[in-house]
């Protein structure tokens, strides 16, 4: 229904939109309040905190620094090593002790392929290796 102005002239056709925002309003904080009541609570097992130290710390074994330069030649701790040889020598370096791994630390060269990255890290995750970091320079 419109209404007049007191002009006379006829109805006011302009739309009042302040109710419509109240209601919005209102609307809004029902979805907020009832949202926070569907969440659903998570369980998270968290290690707890040891009073005592382990008996025998195991040192961790030297890393195994892995090279790749610009000729895409790769490196097992400075000796040149082919791309084939590799599972075998990461597979004993696994067997040695499979809980106690060493790292494999992989420094590429940015001038370096990355089809031969690729592969070397394939055969890391072939090999069984769990932990595997890259050096940045």
């Amino acid at each position: 229904m419109a209404f007049s102005t007191g002009d006379g002239d006829g109805p006011m056709a302009d739309i009042n939109i302040i109710p419509l925002a109240d209601v919005m309003l209102v609307l809004l904080i029902i979805f907020m309040v009832t949202s926070l009541k569907t969440s659903y609570p998570i369980d998270i097992d968290l290690p707890q905190r040891s009073t005592t130290p382990p008996d025998n710390p195991v040192e961790p074994p030297e890393p195994i620094r892995l090279r790749i330069d610009g000729a895409n030649q790769v490196f097992w701790n400075d000796s040149p090593t082919p791309v084939s040889a590799l599972r075998n020598m990461m597979e004993s370096e696994v067997q040695r002790d499979p809980a106690n791994q060493p790292t494999l630390e992989i420094d590429a060269s940015q001038d370096s392929d990355y089809g031969v990255l690729a592969k070397v890290l394939a055969e890391a995750k072939n090999a069984q290796m769990l932990k595997i970091g890259f050096i940045k320079k």
